[in-house]
């Protein structure tokens, strides 16, 4: 299957964003295009190929109310009035741009979404553990003992 010209295949720029098995419709994605710094070429002062992706997590419909509970939270840092801004300006094409606006806003979503970790059992050293720990204390105290000048007495 051959692909356009230009157009890297991989991530689709269209239709709904997944993360953890959460769609959420391409409705609710916002989208915002300007001019990019950096080089160009001919085409730099006319192609507005930096891209930014906005998604309201705060109001979305799209994500259960348990899981916008856990994500706001992790994400308030970045959020302005609920809203979640990514930007992309790293290639010259608007395409590819928009292609690393969905992915890096996927994988934001995704990590902010883990779920938490199991609480930690407390537990207590081995026997064996305890030994080996005053073994090593003992011998580490016998070498600088060896080190000390003698004392007469």
């Amino acid at each position: 299957m051959r692909r356009a010209a230009g157009r890297p295949a991989g991530v689709a720029v269209t239709g709904p964003l997944v993360f953890r098995g959460v769609e959420v419709p391409a409705g609710e994605l916002e989208w915002r295009f300007s001019r990019s710094g950096g080089p160009g070429g001919q085409s730099v002062n006319t192609a507005d190929s930096r891209v930014e992706l906005t998604f309201d997590l705060a109001r979305s419909p799209s994500v259960p109310e348990a899981l916008r509970e856990r994500m706001l939270p992790r994400l308030a840092h970045r959020l302005v009035d609920g809203r979640l801004t990514v930007a992309a300006s790293e290639y010259r094409s608007q395409h590819r741009n928009r292609q690393a606006a969905r992915t890096r806003l996927a994988e934001i979503l995704t990590i902010a979404s883990t779920p938490p970790s199991a609480p930690r059992r407390p537990t207590r050293p081995t026997r064996g553990s305890k030994e080996r720990r005053l073994a090593g204390k003992k011998r580490r105290s016998e070498t600088k003992s060896l080190r000390r000048p003698p004392t007469d007495g």
